[in-house]
């Protein structure tokens, strides 16, 4: 759990400065779930450039409460909470006086936006609040008051823990939390799951990650997981201290991120790496008529496939509905097995390839055409998918026929500028796993936006 705040200071000498204004988001990872938002009075004088910055003035706190008034508030929605702040060093030195004055200890872990950002986006031109978000995309609105830039860290927050392939802030956090914390037996932990499309983490007492699996119903999945009678649900019952997920709201992305994750944390109840998520691939050749051939084949050879697939049957399957969809031969993509006219010619259904009948360019364009349907190769694309919000959707981008990685983004925000692409894309791996998984993604979901990149 987190508290995500921000606080406006009267300025002055060190140690010597007083709040004015604070804004705390108590943050599960994934939602807002409590806030405290407040004026304060702090009895001394606000210098004269904190006034013109944040518009806060003397008169503004007459009224207002003090520190000791909202202390108690303050010690309730931060506990068991790590702190989180853009530059949390000044945050929680401000915070720990306060409470210094009124002769109370106050202690919490924390972590600074700004050295994450540096981390996991580094090589940007800024790192101060505004400027950084503002290159993310991230809307921010009141800056330099206590909710609006509270607000825009938690934006900021949700989008490193989105990149955080490592995974070491949920780690950090899950130990840092009371065992009291953690939920005390399995029908708690599924009372806290969200029914919606993600990955989950199944993890131990140490915060280790044990499993890791995706499902468009998380809290189903994690039901099955706990209702099992065999072996490995057995032994993950034992096992597990706690759950925690993240929304991906496209199931592509759920897939991809399972894939890369697993192979990342290696949790020893996943089969090691997936190595056979797909056994079977079409393949392209040119025959010496010119003609372009199909050939469905185990997936293990050397050049590159036009799309590959779970199962020889899922292969088959697919090429005879390409067949029919394109109007090409059978003999030419395998189908049928002759020394003459194809099936389909026999019955007027095609153009003669099979027997050189048909015009060479004529019947490669419409091969052609399948292969670029299906295909991404040397494509710069962007595919859209659902986000995890009404107001989000989610993008992956290929360049040049190579998988460059996923992000999410506003609805009114113009992802097709490369510098802001570039920004919210979280780097993958592309490998024939990740290939596999977006070719069969594109080929089950037909109404899926695809957008050219120029």
């Amino acid at each position: 759990m987190y508290a995500i705040l921000d606080i406006e200071t009267t300025g002055g000498k060190f140690n010597e400065e007083g709040i004015t204004e604070i804004a705390i988001y108590k943050f599960d990872g994934h939602a807002i779930v409590d806030q405290f938002i407040s004026l304060v009075n702090p009895e001394r004088e606000i210098q004269p450039f904190v006034v013109n910055l944040t518009g806060i003035n003397s008169n503004m706190l007459k009224n207002a409460p003090k520190f000791y008034e909202v202390a108690k508030r303050i010690v309730e929605i931060t506990e068991d909470c790590i702190i989180v702040a853009h530059n949390s060093s000044f945050d929680y030195r401000i915070l720990k006086t306060e409470f210094k004055r009124l002769g109370f200890p106050f202690k919490r872990k924390t972590l600074c936006t700004v050295e994450l950002s540096q981390q996991l986006i580094p090589d940007m031109p800024s790192y101060s609040l505004g400027k950084l978000t503002r290159s993310l995309g991230i809307p921010m609105s009141d800056r330099h008051r206590a909710n609006g830039d509270a607000m825009a860290t938690v934006k900021l927050f949700k989008m490193l823990l989105h990149k955080d392939l490592d995974k070491a802030i949920v780690k950090d956090a899950i130990k840092v939390e009371k065992k009291s914390s953690i939920a005390p037996n399995l029908k708690d932990i599924i009372d806290n799951l969200p029914s919606d499309t993600g990955v989950y983490y199944i993890h131990n007492a140490d915060g280790e990650i044990i499993y890791i699996g995706k499902s468009n119903n998380i809290r189903k999945r994690i039901v099955q997981h706990f209702t099992g009678t065999n072996s490995k649900s057995k032994k993950i019952q034992r096992l597990v201290n706690t759950v925690t997920y993240e929304k991906t709201g496209s199931e592509l992305a759920a897939l991809l991120k399972e894939s890369a994750e697993i192979k990342t944390h290696k949790p020893i109840f996943n089969r090691a790496l997936r190595r056979t998520i797909f056994t079977h691939a079409l393949y392209q050749y040119t025959d010496s008529n010119g003609y372009i051939n199909l050939e469905i084949d185990k997936s293990n050879r050397q050049e590159t496939p036009i799309i590959t697939f779970s199962t020889r049957l899922s292969a088959k399957n697919f090429l005879f509905k390409a067949v029919d969809q394109f109007e090409l031969c059978q003999k030419l993509t395998g189908l049928y097995t002759t020394k003459s006219g194809c099936f389909k010619y026999d019955v007027k259904e095609c153009e003669g390839a099979c027997i050189n009948e048909e015009p060479v360019a004529a019947y490669n364009q419409r091969v052609k055409q399948l292969i670029d349907k299906y295909s991404y190769q040397n494509k710069d694309m962007l595919i859209i998918d659902r986000g995890r919000t009404i107001e989000e959707k989610t993008v992956f981008l290929i360049e040049n026929g190579i998988f460059k990685g996923m992000g999410y983004f506003d609805l009114n925000h113009q992802i097709n500028n490369r510098a802001i692409l570039s920004s919210i894309i979280t780097p993958m791996e592309n490998n024939r796993d990740t290939q596999h998984i977006i070719q069969n993604y594109m080929r089950r979901n037909k109404r899926l936006k695809i957008v050219d990149l120029k």
